[in-house]
């Protein structure tokens, strides 16, 4: 694992790229320590070879043309890998006589038949290549041999310093923050400026992944899109980006970056400079803010609407979070917020929240500003000792800097009519520049506002008295008020336009209102309407409902609704009166239908109980015939003269008669059952063997249709039951079971004490699950009805009569417990029936 670490080290990789071996077609030094390394070692062959992550790259080579002239060849045919690997030198006598070498093709040639290399390192240490002597022939390398191959490599690695010497150098002397980095995004060049702008030294970040270093963490998702609008809008002639970046500090400013791709021997590459932009953008900013708020202001129509404008174009523009505008209530009772706004796709609803807000003086950011008259620079909420309202909010939001600033009305200083709130996500130190400006906005924005709300007042209360003339028209209601005199009596003041309506007629010339109501009263609610009098002349909300004598002669329900008020020394009372006649009328009529309703609920019952009797009373009469038509069939069966035809013929008969007797009986017995004509003969019974017994007696029908029956009985169950009946509801629960499963499933009767149970001496719980067609959802509360079949079963051909379940639920009634079906996981269904096991107390 550490060869493929050395290989792939990216301090590595950018040294062997710094030098700019890899990209070299003529290196005069080189060529002369080979030709030297030829001449001294007499060997055939001597090359410089760097190792990249997957290749050997040859750069200078002296010997003959073939096959040292392969400038590329994989790690796999080169031996100086190992010493890349291992960072040491390497020496081979024989290559044959080595198993390390047999896959190497110039071994197997016979061209590479001994070797001796050294490591070429840098002033890191890092191994990039090495410089190695080949012969076609074995030989023992001699120490001086090997000395002067040493010194030679010395030469090389001299060499590689002056490059990577003039290449840093050349880096640092870019004015522009300069680096390069990979396909991977790690990076692999950093220069000086690079360093004074992000913070991190080139040792620092050499290696690591640049969106970390000059990335906002939240922005570090769309790395790779930049790259790859880079690489598809022509990344070789540059891409010119303007992006948000961060330094080591976490402070973040905006950036101009012109990255570029290069294609290296070790992959693809990207070279950026990046310049920082700050202050053009912020003069842009602050020319942005102030046309935009002009224009809002222009178009707006009314004053919430130019908050709610201003704070977008103001908060859009700084690329903060959420703004909020407060006005201060009439009368200086408070402050409220009428307008925010907040960052598109920004979650902050822990703070903003949707509820108007309204702080006292000196509460709240929005108060200490109003109170102060003053701006006020919150640069980072976390760190400020203040405890003010809202500002654990703010902080749950992820919010850290706040700046309120007060809004004079008509732009005079030490007036505030408004406080204008702006919140960050990130740490902001104070702006003297920005404050200014937007003291420039609180201006513009406190002459519209006193403008506009003395508009809009004008505007309200002029709609506000037209919309209460036109409800006060359209009602069938009367308003009025009443005045209460000192001895506590009533007297109209004013009454509406409907009060003739509720009368039957104007009142008599010469009568006030109030006296001719007083008189036209039914005698049997003057009392009520006289409680109604005392309490709203004791300074009581009250109401009534009185029978009022028209003077058409027609008789109404009237709701009087009172609510007394002081006007100075005066004591008032607003009032509604209401025509509930026809409320009256449909409660009369309501109570004649629900007594018919009932009559005839009374009625179908006793129709249902006639039903009931009628279908007893035709299966009893059934019964009789069908049992004389089996008798008669078993006769003519031992006849030993019938043809194999009539036999059959009378094994039809005998079959066709038996199931009608089955469906007679379970007539019968439902009947019976649901009409309480056949009671129940409980008593101690022990459930867990009647249970087996039942089992054992049904397990030859499963095994005939190849079932798998199953069963978890807890030992010692009893229960207080009629052991007939039970045994009956058992065998139907298990017949149904077998009938509806098909071949290869499973029948399993599970039987335990039911916890938490309703009955006073605890019950018993019985389940018997099948893996068989199973019933629709939306059918499972019919199941239990008489004569209905699931459809699945009718769709499987599969006869019966739909009395079984409703015979079974009968029986469990009968006993005092429940009986539910319900789908089984992994299909089929499941039955479950509990019983009590003590009987009922008496009643």
């Amino acid at each position: 694992m550490r060869v493929a670490d050395r290989f792939h080290d990216r301090s590595r990789l950018q040294a062997l790229r710094a030098t700019g071996l890899l990209e070299a077609t003529n290196v005069p030094l080189l060529d002369r320590v080979t030709r030297l390394a030829a001449r001294w070692l007499q060997t055939s062959v001597a090359m410089v070879s760097l190792i990249t992550a997957d290749r050997q790259v040859v750069v200078s080579a002296a010997g003959p043309a073939d096959p040292w002239t392969v400038q590329h060849s994989p790690l796999s045919q080169s031996l100086c890998q190992n010493i890349v690997a291992t960072g040491t030198p390497l020496i081979v006598p024989d290559a044959r006589a080595d198993e390390r070498w047999r896959d190497v093709v110039t071994v197997g040639g016979g061209q590479l038949l001994s070797y001796a290399g050294m490591p070429l390192h840098t002033e890191g240490d890092q191994v990039l290549g090495a410089v190695c002597v080949i012969d076609d022939r074995p030989r023992q390398w001699s120490a001086e041999q090997l000395g002067t191959l040493e010194d030679l490599a010395a030469m090389v690695e001299a060499e590689i310093a002056v490059r990577l010497a003039h290449a840093q150098a050349a880096l640092d002397r870019v004015p522009e923050a300069a680096l390069s980095f990979d396909a991977a995004g790690a990076v692999m060049a950093w220069n000086a400026a690079a360093e004074r702008l992000f913070g991190w030294s080139p040792i620092e970040a050499l290696g690591r992944p640049v969106e970390e270093l000059i990335c906002p963490r939240r922005l570090r998702a769309g790395w790779d899109r930049i790259l790859r609008r880079v690489w598809e809008e022509g990344g070789s002639a540059g891409q010119r980006l303007e992006l948000t970046a961060v330094d080591r500090s976490g402070r973040e400013f905006p950036v101009e970056m012109l990255v570029r791709t290069a294609a290296g021997n070790d992959g693809l590459l990207y070279d950026a400079l990046l310049h920082d932009i700050t202050d053009q953008k912020r003069l842009g900013v602050l020319r942005q803010i102030q046309q935009a708020v002009v224009q809002v202001l222009a178009e707006a129509a009314s004053s919430r609407e130019a908050a709610a404008g201003v704070l977008a174009a103001v908060t859009g523009a700084l690329g903060w979070t959420c703004g909020e505008y407060w006005q201060v209530q009439p009368g200086g009772s408070g402050i409220t917020r009428i307008a925010s706004w907040v960052r598109p796709g920004r979650e902050a609803a822990v703070f903003t929240g949707a509820e108007p807000l309204t702080f006292e003086r000196g509460r709240g950011l929005a108060g200490l500003v109003w109170d102060s008259g003053r701006a006020m620079w919150l640069a980072d909420l976390s760190a400020d000792d203040r405890d003010f309202v809202r500002k654990r909010e703010a902080l749950q939001a992820g919010l850290h800097a706040a700046v309120g600033l007060p809004v004079c009305s008509g732009g005079r200083a030490g007036e505030a009519g408004g406080v204008l709130a702006f919140f960050s996500d990130t740490v902001q130190s104070p702006d003297e520049d920005l404050v200014t400006l937007l003291d420039g906005v609180c201006a513009h924005v406190g002459r519209y506002m006193e403008r506009r709300r003395a508009e809009e007042l004008t505007l309200e209360l002029a709609e506000s008295r037209r919309w209460f003339e036109q409800v006060i028209a359209q009602l069938d209601d009367d308003v009025w008020t009443a005045e209460i005199g000192p001895d506590g009596g009533v007297g109209c003041l004013k009454a509406g336009p409907n009060f003739a309506k509720l009368l039957g007629g104007p009142p008599p010339a010469g009568s006030g209102a109030f006296e001719t109501v007083m008189r036209q009263i039914h005698p049997d609610d003057h009392p009520s309407v006289a409680a109604f009098q005392a309490a709203v002349a004791s300074g009581r909300r009250a109401e009534v409902e009185y029978r009022l004598i028209g003077l058409d002669g027609v008789t109404r329900w009237i709701w009087m609704r009172g609510m007394p008020r002081r006007e100075g020394t005066r004591s008032l009372v607003d009032g509604i009166s209401t025509d509930i006649t026809e409320r009256h009328r449909l409660a009369e009529q309501r109570e004649r239908l629900l007594a018919a309703e009932q009559e005839q609920v009374r009625r179908l019952r006793e129709l249902d109980a006639m039903k009931d009797e009628l279908m007893a009373l035709v299966t009893h009469e059934l019964r009789n015939p069908i049992g004389a038509v089996r008798g008669y069939v078993e006769l003519l069966l031992e006849d030993a003269d019938l043809t194999d035809g009539q036999r059959t013929f009378a094994d039809v008969i005998d079959r066709k008669s038996a199931h009608m007797q089955c469906l007679v009986d379970d007539l019968l017995d439902l009947a019976r059952l649901e009409a309480g004509h056949v009671g129940i003969d409980p008593r101690p019974l022990a459930l867990t063997g009647l249970l087996r017994e039942a089992l054992d007696d049904h397990r030859p029908a499963a095994e005939a249709r190849k079932l798998t029956v199953g069963a978890e009985l807890a030992q010692g169950l009893r229960v207080h039951a009629d052991p007939v009946r039970l045994r009956q509801m058992v065998d139907n629960l298990l017949s149904n079971a077998i009938k509806y499963t098909p071949s290869g499933g499973t029948v399993t009767v599970t039987a335990r004490s039911a916890d938490g149970s309703a009955c006073a001496g605890g019950s018993v719980m019985i389940e018997i699950a099948d893996t068989g067609i199973g019933v629709p959802a939306e059918q499972y509360g019919q199941l239990f009805h008489r004569f209905f079949r699931a459809s699945t079963a009718k769709a499987a051909g599969i006869k019966g009569t739909g009395l079984g379940l409703a015979v079974t639920k009968a029986i469990v009634t009968a006993h005092g417990g429940t009986i539910t079906a319900s789908p089984r996981d992994g299909g089929g269904t499941v039955f479950t029936v509990r019983l009590p096991v003590d009987p009922p107390e008496p009643g």
